[in-house]
This record gives C-alpha cells, structure tokens and sequence, in this order.
C-alpha cells in the first residue's frame, strides 16, 4: 500500500465551486476533456459519442437535481472531479504507488507507467472521481491541469485549470486553500464553503458554496416577496442530500 507524504509544503491548491450561480452548461466538462486530450493524461478515450452506447472518459461531470421548498422549485447544478484529499484513500489503497500526493502542492496523480488497472483507486474513492481509460488500461483523473498552471510559458491569467478559464458565470474557482488569506480562502469562509462527505474524513481540499435563497416574487405565491430556502436548508443541509443522492448512485 501507498503511504502519503510525511512533510508537505503547507500549499493546498484546489478548487472552490460556487452551486449558487453554476448553470450547467458543461462548458467545465468540455474543456477539460478538450485540454487533457492532448496534456499530459493524453489521449482520453472517447469511444463511439454519438453512437447508442458511448463510452469516454471524463475528469468533470456535472449532475443536475431539482430542489424544492416554500412552493417554489429550482434546479441546482453540481459539478464533479477529483477533489485531491488531504487523506485521500485513493492513494492508500493503491498496491503499486501510482496513486500519489504530491508533497509540495497536495495535488492527488496517477502515474501511469507503474498503474496496473487494478481500479483499487476507484473502489475507494466515495466520490466517484476515478476514470478507467480502456484504451491504456490505467486509471485516469483530474490533475488540476498541472500542465497549465505551472507553464511560465502561458500568460499569468491563463495559469488555472481549463475548468475555471472556460466557466462562463465564473461558478469555479483556482487557488491555495493551505492559506487562510489567500482569495479561495477568504470565498470558503464568506460563504459557508462546504467539504463534500466530511463524515469521511478525508478532509478534501476542493470545497463548494452552496445555493443562496431565493427571491419569490409576490405573483408567484399571492402574497408579500418573501425568500424561498433551498429545501433541505442551504448549507450543510443541502450539501449533505447530495451527499446521500451520490452515494446512492
């Protein structure tokens, strides 16, 4: 079994999803794939899309559910990757270590050239972020675009995950959530930002914001305007529903 890093550089690099204005559009998805097509996990397989059975491999889903309370609905987005676990038991679990976390960011890799496919990996992962590639026969997942964001190359705007670069409601977003002052930092604790399954304890580093109430107007209910809730109540409340919604499948 994989053991994790004794002495890590404090640096948590991750992501900060914003569920309040997050519109589903798969714009995240898409350019992920687009990016890591030919980056560094290249290629992905991509297997008959348009046919009745296809099959690919995705680090960013979105699922899309529908909330309700104080008669009024609304659907709430959720998108999902890899959420690079500060105990990730993806990488514990893996009898080869090519599952690892990296000691001077806390971003979670594969490495494929010592992946046998076992897809230990993805029995443990509770979130569902592992992708097995059938064409190379490995596991595959989000890398945070490593090969974007630490490219001198590319302009300093342009040093994030292709995720957050494409989001067109800026739901998403990049940055070290190892320091409290940082902008990521600051948005988790302005907003009540929420791990996913703490229950776990898997501490993830990635973290989300949930869905703000929601203003009724007063022809919709024949009275006052008043805030309609996210039902379960915004915050833990909710999150913790799409938790048991995931893990039920």
């Amino acid at each position: 079994m994989t053991s994790l890093p004794q002495t890590t550089s404090g640096k948590r690099l991750g992501l900060v999803i914003d569920l309040d204005v997050c519109v589903g559009c798969h714009a995240c998805a898409v350019n992920c794939k687009e990016w890591n097509t030919g980056g560094v996990a290249a290629p992905l397989t991509d297997r008959d899309p348009y046919g009745q059975d296809p099959y690919g491999v995705w680090f960013n889903r979105i699922h899309s559910f529908e909330v309700s309370g104080c008669g009024s609905s609304r659907t709430v987005n959720f998108p999902r990757s890899c959420l690079h676990c500060e105990q990730p038991a993806c990488v514990t679990v893996c009898p080869t270590g090519a599952s690892y976390k990296r000691a001077e960011d806390g971003i979670v890799l594969v490495n494929e050239d010592r992946c046998i496919g076992c897809k230990l990996c993805s029995w443990a992962c509770p979130y569902g972020a592992r992708e097995f590639d059938n064409d190379a026969g490995v596991m595959k997942k989000c890398t945070l675009c490593i090969d974007r964001i630490y490219n001198e190359k590319l302009d300093a705007v342009e040093r994030v995950p292709a995720c957050v670069a494409t989001c067109p409601t800026s739901a998403r977003h990049f940055g070290d959530l190892g320091d409290p002052n940082s902008d990521v930092s600051k948005l988790v604790r302005e907003r009540g930002g929420y791990d996913l399954m703490p229950e776990m304890d898997y501490r993830p580093t990635n973290k989300y914001l949930p869905p703000r109430a929601r203003r009724i107007e007063a022809a919709e209910i024949g009275a006052a305007p008043q805030l309609a809730p996210v039902e379960p109540a915004a915050g833990a409340g909710f999150l913790g529903w799409v938790d048991r919604l995931l893990s039920s499948g």
